[in-house]
Parts: C-alpha cells; sequence; structure tokens
C-alpha cells in the first residue's frame, strides 16, 4: 500500500471538520477543537485475511467498491509493531505445515508499550502439535518484540498461548495509565488520538465537581482517567470480558473511587428511577451519589429515548460519539434542556469517512 501524503491527509481532515460543523450549527456549537491523526501507523489492530498459492502464503485485503482482493505486505495505518510482525510472522508461518493448513485469518492487536497478541483462524480444529509449534513460533518472535501471545481460533476452540490480552500504558497528561486490552473486544483503535480525547474530557471537567456516572464505559477508558477528578465513579458496561477488565484496570491503577456494574444503559435507567431492582447493584445505594456529570460513548445507533430524557437531568453532559448523524439526532432532545459548552473532532480514522466527535453539555439557566 502507498503512504499517504501530508497534504491529502488535511484535505480529509478539513471535509471531516466541514460536514461535522454543518451537523452542529443547529445547535449553536461553539467553533470545534480538532484533534488530528499521524496519516500513518496509528491503528493499534487490524485483521487480514489470509491467500494460498502454492508454496507462498500472504495477508489480503479486499477493495470495498469492486469487492477484489488484493496483496498486503505491509499496512502504513497500522502500527509499525503490526508492520514489523506481519513480516515476520508470514515468513515463519508459510513453511510450516501444522500453522499454515487451513489458515484463513490472522488478526493482530498491539500497544503503545509494545506488547502483541497474534490470532490464527483456521478452517480446522487445532491439537497438541498445534500449540506445541504456536509456542515455538511465540518464543522466535519474542527475539524481537517485547511480549508475543498467540491465539489459535477454531470452530468452538479458542487455544491461548500465554495470554489473549496486551497491557496497554496510556500517557495522559502527566501520568500513564494501565489498561488490559482484551483480543476480540472493543478498544479504542487509535491510541495517540485517545489519548488526546480523555485529554479533552479531562479539561471539559475541570470546573465540574460531585459525582460522575459513565454508561458504555468498556474497560474505563474514561473512567479511570476521569475519576481523580471526581469524588466518585460509577460505570455502567454490559459486555463480561471489559467489566472484568475494567476491575484489572481500576486495581493496577490504585483507584478506590470507581465501580463498575454490569449493566446495559436501560437497566441502570431503570435502576435509577427506582423501577426495577438488580442483584448485580448489590452493595451500591444509588441515593448516596451526587451525580452531576454523566458521560455517555455509546454505539453507533446513539442512545435511546429512555436514557436520553435519564441523561437530561443531570446538569452536565459529556457525550462521545463515533457517529455525527445519531448525535445530531440525539441534541434534538438534549439541547432542550441543555446547550453545546464545547464540542470536538478527533480523527480516529483518517483517510475514512468516519468521525469521533465530544461534545460538553451544560443545562440551561432556565431549565
Amino acid at each position: 500500500m502507498t503512504t499517504p501524503s501530508p497534504q491529502s491527509y488535511q484535505l480529509q481532515l478539513d471535509e471531516k471538520v466541514e460536514r461535522l460543523s454543518a451537523l452542529l450549527t443547529p445547535f449553536a456549537a461553539p467553533s470545534l477543537s480538532v484533534f488530528a491523526s499521524s496519516p500513518t501507523h496509528y491503528r493499534m489492530r487490524a485483521e487480514f485475511r489470509v491467500w494460498h498459492e502454492g508454496d507462498d502464503l500472504y495477508h489480503i485485503m479486499f477493495n470495498q467498491e469492486t469487492k477484489e482482493k488484493y496483496r498486503v505486505d505491509n499496512f502504513p495505518p497500522a502500527s509499525e509493531t503490526i508492520n514489523d510482525a506481519m513480516t515476520r510472522l508470514i515468513d515463519l508461518v508459510k513453511p510450516s505445515e501444522v500453522l499454515r493448513k487451513k489458515l484463513f485469518q490472522i488478526d493482530y492487536l498491539s500497544s503503545l508499550s509494545g506488547e502483541l497478541v497474534i490470532s490464527l483462524l483456521y478452517h480446522r480444529q487445532l491439537n497438541e502439535e498445534w500449540e506445541v509449534a504456536a509456542r515455538t513460533l511465540k518464543e522466535t518472535l519474542e527475539q524481537h518484540f517485547d511480549r508475543v501471545n498467540i491465539i489459535g481460533r477454531a470452530r468452538k476452540q479458542k487455544v491461548i498461548i500465554d495470554n489473549d490480552f496486551v497491557i496497554e500504558r496510556l500517557p495522559i497528561k502527566d501520568k500513564t495509565f494501565v489498561f488490559k486490552h482484551i483480543e476480540n473486544s472493543f478498544t479504542q483503535p487509535n491510541a495517540a488520538v485517545n489519548c488526546k480525547m480523555i485529554e479533552w474530557a479531562l479539561d471539559c471537567v475541570k470546573p465540574l465537581t460531585g459525582d460522575l456516572l459513565e454508561m458504555y464505559c468498556g474497560a474505563g477508558n474514561f473512567s479511570l482517567p476521569l475519576a481523580l477528578h471526581f469524588d466518585n465513579v460509577i460505570g455502567t458496561e454490559i459486555a463480561k470480558p471489559s467489566v472484568q477488565a475494567a476491575q484489572y484496570n481500576i486495581d493496577q491503577n490504585n483507584l478506590t473511587n470507581v465501580k463498575i456494574v454490569r449493566l446495559a444503559a436501560e437497566e441502570f435507567t431503570q435502576a435509577m428511577k427506582g423501577e426495577r431492582t438488580f442483584s448485580r447493584l448489590e452493595g451500591i445505594n444509588l441515593s448516596e451519589y451526587n451525580f452531576t456529570t454523566v458521560l455517555v460513548d455509546p454505539p453507533r445507533a446513539g442512545l435511546d429515548t429512555e436514557s436520553l430524557k435519564m441523561i437530561q437531568d443531570y446538569d452536565n453532559i459529556v457525550y462521545i460519539s463515533c457517529n455525527p448523524d445519531t448525535l445530531a439526532d440525539n441534541l434534538s432532545l438534549l439541547c432542550e434542556t441543555h446547550d453545546i459548552a464545547q464540542a470536538a473532532l478527533f480523527d480516529q480514522f483518517p483517510f475514512t469517512h468516519h468521525v469521533e466527535a465530544g461534545v460538553l453539555l451544560t443545562r440551561k439557566e432556565s431549565s
């Protein structure tokens, strides 16, 4: 793949700024704070199909428009760690019949600290011979990388050689936060821009006090850094692996004022209203918290109407969005009671149409 020029990157970023600004204009949003990405080596994870051609073996991707496959020997969007691993891995797998047989996909997860999880996906069951070969593969790769974990996946089978996660260390302002990022679970793909997102959120809440509620908290990407500012933090997340990772991250960062509960946003809304009780909230009395601020980072579909009405009860709303269209739709209701105090664009995905946005909403004086 060719490396994009700085000029072409700036052109696509300008288009995104124009598009997001237009969506936010009806809500009297202030000028956007724009957080650019490096145009290359920004993705901490990447997935490739594998093509077998005689004795040859290589990564492929598919053209989204023509659906035609094309060979990928290097991938400029991916981290330098992944690019280095791509070449070394193929050279080691290609001559090994046990490692290459019916291998159809390779997934990479890396970290700023240089750790790797490499997942090898097969159309066959994996046996002890494969495990021996995979462990040798791991040991050989670790001559070049700090830490490598290998996962073999087949139908109803997952074989882990050491771990299925990397330990990430994110520099946030003057502190480093430790996060466990699990293979096949959601993490922010652009680590450098993610740090800018967290720092922007910290700047937003700097003048605020009280307790923070975060919905869709994942593994605590925002909850943990923001916990240094608020008295208490409650995070909600439905995915069990993310909840487990979040608890690990709380312990590793020595935080005592954060609790993560495994509830969907809709369930937590019901709990806050007193409509339902949940055993997963045992030991947590929500009425004892002084929630002044809520942070939401919902999926592309945005927030449902009940959740939107629930967060309108809070004086301050930090809304992180991976879909500006649903953000604008949600703002139609939220801006009945709140004003946009700050707005930002985070270019998590250069050279794609995807835009990550952030808005800080504060209650209208008359509401």
